[in-house]
């Protein structure tokens, strides 16, 4: 599945993506692989960790993993299916304290915090549930909260932006002020590299996420990273 303003359409199946994207491939054209279960109705936890399984098992990049995580046993599930990571979303505004158990016993380097931002009346608010509630907490408290938390990355991702392909909305920057110890992966609107450029020239963003440049765009992943090393942002070369 793939995203526009957190409305899905169907890219493809496991076969076709097996068949056009094989992940042993675009494993050297990345430094990590997000995969999140986005299903919007009675998720599937043992056949998403199958598909897990089977997506990842020729990838050598990092995988973090989520969708829908209110457990630590479904965290472990996870884990045995391939990811190095997880993603916590809906869990940090319900359930914090599945956030310091999970920290307790895996290690805060094992948790992503999501966080899904809509600019409604000029203003930036915070969604939760495949941004479908609105949390009703300021952006800036709901970092502050986070930077209480033991979480080892965030990722900010812009629900204006996603899958436009229109660029990455740096405005959400000027708010990462207590959390500026956390690396950022910032999302939503990249759709070539002169978007992810952008992004990583800013010194406040550690990592810039897109779905676009893989699923449309043919080589794109690679052209992007060969194009960003040469604008000068510090990339391995694979």
């Amino acid at each position: 599945m793939l995203s526009r303003n957190f409305r899905l359409q169907k890219v493809g199946n496991m076969d076709w993506l097996e068949e056009n994207y094989g992940f042993s491939t675009v494993g050297y054209s990345i430094d990590e692989l997000v995969v999140i279960d986005v299903s919007r109705q009675g998720r599937n936890t043992p056949q998403f960790c199958e598909d897990l399984k089977r997506l990842t098992r020729d990838c050598f990049a990092p995988i973090t993993a989520g969708g829908g995580i209110r457990t630590l046993e479904h965290v472990h599930q996870l884990l045995r299916s391939g990811a190095d990571k997880v993603v916590v979303n809906t869990a940090l505004h319900d359930q914090p304290e599945l956030v310091e158990e999970i920290a307790t016993e895996l290690g805060r380097q094992c948790i992503v915090a999501s966080i899904d931002i809509q600019k409604i009346n000029g203003v930036y608010q915070v969604f939760k549930n495949n941004g479908t509630v609105k949390v009703g907490e300021s952006l800036d408290h709901i970092l502050l909260k986070c930077a209480g938390l033991p979480i080892g990355e965030i990722h900010i991702e812009s629900i204006d932006r996603d899958g436009t392909g229109n660029g990455l909305d740096l405005e959400i920057l000027e708010f990462i002020k207590h959390v500026k110890d956390v690396p950022l992966i910032l999302m939503g609107g990249v759709g070539n590299a002169e978007h992810i450029i952008a992004g990583l020239k800013d010194e406040r963003v550690d990592a810039v996420a897109t779905g676009n440049l893989l699923n449309f765009m043919g080589d794109g992943l690679v052209r992007a990273r060969g194009l960003a090393i040469d604008g000068g942002i510090n990339l391995p070369k694979f």
